[in-house]
């Protein structure tokens, strides 16, 4: 179960990947330099859209490593360019992914302490009451800053494939 749901966090990433392709292509057509989206925000006190990608990479290795008990890597969120966000992309994907399901037994009663938390969680609730919404908050607010700068993407963009049943 908790497989299943962590692997949720690549196809999202996956679908980010390809968000961030749009926007270099908006960028081009529209006749400027793609990595001024970096620094685009949607209020003078959020986070840029670089810190979105990398919190939701963070979050993605974080809680697979916390739910696994197995180092994550560290990628030290320096990425400047968008290539550098699809580097990290792929990278976190690549963590994730090489997770097996047995990786994750006892992931909901293990007691887990997050680097810079300060205190201890149940898997369980570390996972549903943390890594999920944060998950999901950047990514959602990376899809919103690309929204708000014009580029031509919509919520299937977001969302991506569905498994349909034939």
């Amino acid at each position: 179960m908790m497989y299943a749901q962590i692997m949720q966090f690549t196809k999202m990433l996956r679908n980010l990947s390809l968000l961030i392709d749009k926007a270099q292509k908006h960028a081009e057509a529209n006749e400027f330099e793609p990595d001024v989206l970096l620094n685009s925000r949607l209020s003078p006190d959020m986070l840029p859209f670089t810190s979105q990608v990398q919190m939701a990479c963070d979050t993605a290795r974080l809680a697979t490593s916390v739910l696994t008990g197995k180092q994550a890597p560290v990628f030290g969120d320096a990425e400047e360019t968008i290539q550098d966000l699809k580097t990290s992309i792929e990278k976190t994907i690549g963590y994730v992914t090489s997770m097996k399901e047995n990786d994750f037994s006892g992931w909901e009663e293990r007691i887990v302490a997050p680097p810079g938390w300060a205190g201890a969680f149940l898997g369980i609730d570390y996972f549903y009451q943390h890594a999920v919404p944060n998950f999901y908050f950047h990514m959602v607010t990376a899809y919103a800053i690309l929204r708000h700068k014009g580029v031509r993407i919509g919520k299937m963009d977001y969302i991506g494939q569905l498994p349909f049943l034939r």
